[in-house]
């Protein structure tokens, strides 16, 4: 005869609901994290009622992240602009300028990876600025265009105190993410105008960032990089693994870009800029991995300090407006971090030897186009010219 099933006590059966649900809630919070964690940044505000946080004095040096800095063994005789990208995850649509996180996110992560292959060009300035937070690089939303055109404000006021401290001499603009939004729009609004300015411009590096082609194509005042011997020209890339078409649709789908007017419009079906980074130049050329220069993790050096390179570690390709890379075997390039950190500046730069001698090479085929420009002001007397290619390197 069989046996009958035992039944459930009313505990047990509240025991087993209890877990039903903490596996269901479990699920769901895996499934929508990233929903959940997005809508505790949101300000809850519409930005035209917002109030924005106190704008910064450029007179003062607070104000400045990096003030012309140079390296301790001499820097070269260019003057660098640098505009950081978004280190903001507060429930704002503008980062207040001090903000004790971002500014130490700002000088442990970014800087020494993003600044730092530039560093011996010469000396470098990077304003701080009230950046639109990292909400506003999370929706289309119209309030969100509008805090990242107010942060443009800063830095078109940052830009001409800079000129102003550097009248004369080779420049080099270069952007991150938001900050290279930000310079794409100064780059069309402020210098291409100036023929002057132009004349002046080394290069300029557009970082993490989709613009469109057609801005920088053979009628522009100021054109893409086509090889690594032009100068005046622009590096951008935004950069995706390979194979990882998902992402490379939703970058491409939520891309917006600078219209006439200054707003942020939706890419749509126009082509963005694609610059190797390791060709220097704007090509559907693959590049394998042995011309890879090398990436590296810089993240809590001080300034300065150069890091270790890792040579060799990823093929490349612009494919599609977009540039695919391989990912490196190397887990110092690895994706970590929190949900907020993951979405703003890798803790590493897969080409910061790629950048370091792009720049240098094209500031020397500058001077030789340019051998009576004089230092800009400001520069450091102590500062020496970077070596000729193939010559010993006292900063390797």
């Amino acid at each position: 005869m069989a046996r009958r099933r035992a039944r459930l006590t009313w505990r047990q059966g509240c025991g087993w609901l209890l877990l039903v649900l903490v596996l269901v809630v479990a699920a769901g919070i895996a499934v929508w994290r990233g929903d959940i964690l997005r809508a505790k940044l949101d300000p809850n505000i519409p930005f035209q009622a917002y109030d924005p946080p106190p704008a910064p004095d450029y007179a003062n040096p607070g104000a400045w992240a990096l003030r012309d800095a140079v390296l301790p063994q001499g820097s070269g005789d260019a003057a660098v602009f640098f505009v950081h990208p978004t280190t903001f995850a507060g429930a704002e649509w503008l980062a207040p300028i001090g903000d004790l996180r971002a500014d130490a996110f700002l000088e442990r992560v970014v800087l020494p990876n993003y600044a730092g292959p530039f560093a011996r060009a010469g000396a470098i300035s990077a304003p701080r600025y009230r950046q639109a937070g990292l909400y506003a690089r999370l929706t289309l939303r119209d309030d969100a265009r509008e805090a990242r055109a107010f942060a443009y404000r800063d830095i078109a006021e940052a830009f001409e105190a800079w000129l102003a401290r550097h009248p004369e001499g080779p420049i080099v603009l270069a952007g991150v993410e938001q900050g290279a939004d930000l310079l794409d729009r100064l780059l069309r609004e402020r210098v291409a105008a100036d023929e002057a300015l132009r004349g002046r411009l080394a290069a300029v590096y557009l970082i993490d960032t989709l613009v469109p082609a057609d801005r920088y194509d053979q009628d522009a005042a100021v054109l893409a990089c086509t090889s690594p011997i032009q100068v005046g020209c622009v590096v951008a890339w935004s950069a995706v693994g390979e194979g990882d078409e998902s992402a490379v649709n939703r970058r491409l789908r939520r891309a917006v870009v600078w219209n006439d007017q200054g707003w942020l419009e939706d890419l749509g079906e126009r082509t963005p800029l694609c610059v190797n980074p390791v060709l220097g130049a704007a090509s559907d050329q693959a590049a394998d991995a042995r011309r890879h220069r090398g990436g590296a993790s810089a993240t809590g050096l001080e300034w300065g300090a150069r890091p270790p390179i890792q040579s060799r570690l990823t093929a490349t390709q612009c494919r599609g407006g977009v540039l695919r890379f391989s990912e490196p075997n190397s887990p110092a390039f690895h994706p970590e971090g929190s949900w907020t950190e993951r979405r703003m500046a890798s803790p590493y730069n897969l080409f910061w030897a790629d950048l370091e001698q792009d720049v240098e090479g094209r500031l020397t085929f500058w001077r030789e186009a340019n051998p009576v420009s004089r230092s800009p002001a400001g520069a450091s007397a102590s500062r020496t010219a970077p070596p000729e290619p193939g010559s010993p390197d006292p900063a390797r």
